[in-house]
């Protein structure tokens, strides 16, 4: 088996890579149903760029304030996709696709060089290669590579730059000065673009402490300095904006942090710790209940994945205070505990939607190295148990060796299963959940797609009839705009469509009865509406086109 992994690693590794495109790619511009619109909002500020003056690049902005603020980065490449691809929903979705299969390579990157000092040349093999198996099959990081949300950036950036950095570290006596300055830079210039990913990524400096730790130690400050350099430059466009616009810096942080919590019961301490504990059962026993973010209420990990993760984070920690008490660290295992609750620290401080996947979604890589741990682990201590059972029982010794070699045919079953689990968790159980197309506002969606089909000669109003308050336009309409490329009020004069609050309604009506033709679209269905608006205009009459509610004349 050792020598087989060696001879084919590449072909392993360029297999583990396509089985992540294609969790990543299938069907990607059907499921998931609709277009949420959180992702709607950043497809309507992708057209401001493509539709404003200028060339599309000076158009980018650093960050985007609408929609309690948005990093820019993301929504500039999306700009980009819909600028050549058109505005649809899959094309939103497919940057997130492009970064996380690219994530999946980057972890088995990162695993390789951090074990490569450390562990067997073999055993670092296979762990690198397990990590990027289940990081490719996982239910958690597939469904984030399939929605147009930045947060999908953080575990890219993570990978690579950590990679770079680990690279530097175990290879700091043979490279020389400029290899070092070369590498360093690239480092740094990436894990400086992490900050215009996602919130939780601010606090990914802690991360960086050991590698710190570890060049300070050998008078290694080259690296040093030209990560730094290059980090600074890096995240100084967004620093000099958060500083021109501090309020933006804290955005709903400070809305929905534990430190706001007011009665005193139920106070920061006691939500801070009850957000830990939640936080950290979500990876085996009780997962997010937003369909929008994973099957309501399951594990974020499958349940053997779950319990290896546990055997590998358990394991671990004991070598690490093993290590302590021989007066010594363990960099790499270290490395991933400052990983692991470093970036635990943005979701417990939270008070809102606890346990809460996306915002946890730069914990991804690092659950997969652990549940790779504790796999390999599992296998070895069998195999330890039977090389034990020959040399006490020699006279069994071919009934052990078969045992040995089903035993890896075992594992390799187990694998295929994980494959074959995770479609049918994310293409059959989750997709076709009608929570699910709820959660992603399939019905406005599906309105925004016939509206975007429709001659600009009709006049087409919408009446945004679905929230409580008749004087803000619901965010309900943001697919909508999109799909039919009318965020802008001269687009939605050129295309012909008119999006009415309960309160213009008159004033609607009033226009209408001076047109030949026109068609009128409510996002929720209102029969005294309906009636009411039947009445009011001579010549308009129901229809249902693919289950679409259209009063016309």
């Amino acid at each position: 088996m050792e020598e087989i992994i060696k001879r084919y690693n590449l072909f392993f590794v360029v297999l583990i890579v396509a089985v992540g495109v294609f969790f990543r790619f299938y069907d990607l511009k059907a499921i998931p149903p609709g277009l949420y619109y959180d992702e709607a909002m950043n497809g309507n500020n992708a057209l401001e760029i493509i539709e404003s003056p200028g060339s599309l690049w000076k158009n980018f902005k650093v960050f985007y304030p609408e929609n309690n603020g948005r990093e820019g980065l993301f929504i500039n490449i999306q700009a980009v996709a819909v600028n050549f691809l058109g505005n649809d929903a899959w094309v939103l979705r497919l940057v997130s696709a492009i970064f996380g299969s690219l994530t999946i390579l980057g972890l088995y990157l990162l695993t390789k060089e951090l074990f490569k000092k450390n562990f067997s040349p073999i055993k670092t093999e296979v762990i690198s290669l397990l990590a990027s198996f289940f990081l490719a099959t996982s239910f958690w990081h597939i469904n984030f590579s399939r929605i147009g949300f930045r947060a999908i950036m953080a575990p890219f950036f993570l990978v690579w730059s950590t990679w770079l950095v680990w690279m530097l570290i175990q290879k700091r006596d043979d490279f020389s000065k400029l290899k070092t300055s070369f590498f360093a830079l690239i480092a740094g210039f990436i894990f400086g673009l992490g900050f215009y990913s996602y919130i939780s990524y601010r606090v990914a400096p802690l991360i960086l402490l050991i590698p710190l730790f570890i060049f300070i130690k050998d008078k290694k400050f080259l690296p040093i300095l030209f990560f730094t350099i290059a980090f600074v430059i890096t995240i100084y466009p967004l620093v000099s904006y958060f500083y021109k616009h501090p309020q933006d810096f804290f955005g709903r942080t400070s809305e929905i942090s534990i430190f706001s919590a007011q009665p005193p019961i139920t106070g920061p301490l006691i939500n801070l710790l009850k957000n830990i504990f939640l936080t950290f059962i979500m990876f085996f026993a009780v997962g997010d209940f937003n369909w929008r973010h994973n099957i309501a209420g399951a594990p974020q990990l499958w349940w053997p994945l779950g319990i290896f993760f546990l055997i590998g984070i358990i394991y671990t920690l004991k070598e690490v205070v093993k290590d302590l008490k021989l007066k010594r660290l363990n960099y790499e295992y270290c490395f991933l505990f400052f990983w692991f609750f470093s970036m635990m620290l943005p979701v417990v401080i939270s008070n809102e939607g606890i346990p809460h996947a996306l915002r946890s979604i730069p914990l991804v890589p690092v659950a997969m190295i652990f549940s790779a741990i504790g796999f390999y682990l599992l296998m070895e201590k069998i195999k330890i148990w039977i090389e034990k059972q020959k040399e006490k029982n020699p006279e069994y010794i071919n009934q052990l060796n078969r045992i040995n070699k089903e035993l890896l045919v075992l594992a390799l079953v187990f694998l295929i299963v994980l494959g074959i689990n995770a479609y049918k968790q994310y293409f059959l159980d989750w997709a076709a959940k009608v929570e699910v197309a709820y959660a992603f506002n399939k019905d406005e969606t599906d309105l925004g797609r016939y509206l975007k089909y429709l001659p600009s000669l009709t006049k087409k109003y919408v009446i945004l009839n679905n929230e409580d308050n008749p004087q803000i336009f619901p965010m309900q309409v943001l697919p909508i705009m999109f799909l039919t490329d009318t965020y802008l009020p001269e687009k939605q004069k050129e295309k012909n469509i008119y999006y009415v609050l309960p309160k213009d309604i008159d004033k609607m009506i009033k226009e209408a009865n001076e047109e030949n033709s026109l068609q009128i679209f409510m996002l929720k269905n209102d029969p005294p509406l309906r009636k009411r608006l039947t009445n009011s205009i001579p010549g308009l009459f129901t229809y249902y086109d693919k289950d679409i509610l259209i009063q016309a004349k």
